[in-house]
């Protein structure tokens, strides 16, 4: 078992939360695309209320902890680590609820590389009470704007997890796939499951679109997300989003190791 101080102290080791990665430049880049509706940053969420860059550094700063002074404007990000403790409770939280009800879960993510393994472990802990993980869509083509251009993915299940890659991949079902922050994967997975008849996921988990583009369709989500993606934020301040926990999402896979099972043990369910 992993005492709360434990993982604190683990957290700020691993560059989860304390000082991140993530520069306060490309944080304040986000939050004035986000203020401005650019989909890059939104990730489906469409915002009820109009939400400015000073309204977005407050929300972060309430959130995540990053500084509120909107002359900070160069060096890292800082996310307290309290902060993300206190959300990987209400995480695991939502995680016991679902367990209890037995709902079907879909997974996916935008960071396979670094993220993955995270949420497999806690795919296979809901299966292993019940709950059924959903795998839709598997193979459908999904065209996705890039910086790049018009890019076609496709999705593809690891370990129960949802992500996208390139079509001509060796080996599907490897653990390597694209990073995306788009929706529109759990738009077509959704879609996928509501023409086959259901069951619909009574809890989707992951990050960037998987998290904003279920919760936008008004099915509970949550996720983790770092301080350049105000949209998972925004969406839980607005009731879209059940659950947003903030850390550093690109840091080495093995370090989230700790944290799933700090999530299992907290939501009560088999390591």
């Amino acid at each position: 078992m992993l005492s709360t101080g434990a993982l604190r102290a683990h957290l700020l080791a691993a560059g989860l939360a304390g000082p991140v990665a993530t520069s306060r430049e490309t944080s304040l880049r986000s939050y004035r695309l986000f203020a401005a509706r650019d989909p890059r940053v939104t990730l489906g969420l469409v915002p009820e209320r109009s939400w400015g860059e000073r309204d977005l550094l407050r929300l972060m700063a309430d959130k995540c902890g990053v500084s509120g002074d909107p002359e900070h404007r160069s060096g890292p990000d800082v996310i307290d680590p309290d902060r993300t403790l206190g959300a990987l409770d209400a995480f695991a939280g939502r995680l016991l609820e679902a367990a209890r009800r037995g709902a079907p879960v879909l997974f996916g993510t935008g960071h396979p590389h670094r993220l993955l393994g995270f949420y497999a472990g806690l795919a296979d802990a809901l299966s292993a009470v019940g709950c059924p993980v959903l795998t839709p869509a598997q193979g459908r083509c999904v065209d996705i704007t890039t910086r790049f251009g018009l890019r076609t993915y496709t999705i593809d299940y690891v370990r129960g997890v949802a992500l996208v890659r390139e079509p001509d991949t060796e080996g599907a079902g490897c653990e390597t796939g694209a990073h995306s922050h788009s929706p529109l994967p759990v738009r077509v997975a959704l879609e996928a499951l509501a023409d086959a008849g259901g069951p619909l996921p009574g809890l989707v988990v992951g990050d960037h679109g998987w998290v904003c583009g279920a919760g936008q369709l008004g099915i509970e989500a949550i996720g983790l997300a770092d301080t350049d993606d105000p949209a998972l934020f925004v969406g839980e301040a607005e009731g879209r989003v059940s659950v947003a926990v903030p850390l550093d999402d690109a840091v080495r896979s093995a370090y989230y190791g700790p944290l799933t099972r700090y999530v299992i043990n907290r939501a009560c369910l088999p390591q």
